[in-house]
Formats: C-alpha cells, sequence, structure tokens
C-alpha cells in the first residue's frame, strides 16, 4: 500500500473513531496533497508524499516557535498535537551516527573539500535521507565537516 493510500485510510479511520484532532491532522495533508497533484496534473508518488509530510511538520514546528515565543501555548500544544499526528508517516528516523556516516561518505564520494562544494553533498544526501533525516540537521553536520 502506497503512503497516500495508507493517508487516505487512516482518514477513514479517524472519522469512524470521531477522533477530531487526527482527523484535523490528516485533512490538512490530503489537502496539500491534491493540491500538488492538480499543480503538476499527475499523480505523485511516495516520494512527492514525503516531501510534502516534511513541509508540513516543519511549517508546524515554526508555527510552535512562534507561539511559544508569543506566550500561545494553547496554540503551540495544538501544534505539537498536529506534528506528533503527521511523524506517524514518517520512516523511521536516523541517527546521528547514521546522518555522519552518511555524509562522510557522500563527502568523499564528491570529492568535496570545502563551503564551496556543500550543494554537490547536500544534492548526494537529499535522495539517500529524503525522510529519513531532518535535512536542517544534515545540513549542519556538512557544513561542521567542512569548515
Amino acid at each position: 500500500m502506497s503512503l497516500k493510500d495508507q493517508i487516505f485510510a487512516d482518514m477513514k479511520t479517524a472519522m469512524r473513531e470521531k477522533n477530531a484532532s487526527k482527523l484535523e491532522s490528516i485533512r490538512m495533508l490530503r489537502a496539500a496533497i491534491q493540491r500538488k497533484e492538480v499543480d503538476d496534473q499527475t499523480e505523485i508518488g511516495d516520494d512527492d508524499v514525503l516531501a510534502i509530510l516534511q513541509k508540513q511538520i516543519k511549517q508546524s514546528q515554526d508555527a510552535i516557535k512562534q507561539f511559544t515565543d508569543g506566550d500561545r501555548a494553547d496554540l503551540a500544544e495544538k501544534e505539537q498535537v498536529h506534528v506528533d499526528n503527521l511523524k506517524d508517516y514518517l520512516p523511521e528516523q536516523l541517527g546521528d551516527d547514521e546522518i555522519a556516516a552518511a555524509v562522510e561518505a557522500a563527502i568523499a564520494s564528491t570529492g568535496a573539500e570545502s563551503m564551496k562544494d556543500m550543494g554537490k553533498v547536500m544534492g548526494v544526501l537529499k535522495g539517500q535521507l529524503q525522510g529519513k533525516a531532518d535535512m536542517g540537521k544534515v545540513s549542519g553536520i556538512i557544513k561542521a565537516k567542512l569548515s
């Protein structure tokens, strides 16, 4: 079963169980998926769904930070529930050691020596680690290694 099919099946389950918070999260994700399909006029695959999922999680995490800074704990908590609901669809996340090993391998394979080569390394890693690691964390590790 594809990730998109799993999301749609979970939406039906959330409706039957009357789980309002999960249903809201899935509906927002489903709307983003459908928007992408309409814009591209094509059926999207799991890689595109993962990219949309990560984008939604990142937006919610940014909102949590802003709500926390603005002393709006109620809204921050609501966004955190949204993030928790969406994280169920991400593949198992890699640990720091595994990310560092992948970065080392990518640096070796591209022959990167300085920060000028960071784009090459990110290009290699994006395909390998998409959905399995926070790309912001990966970027920080690359910067540390190339500095």
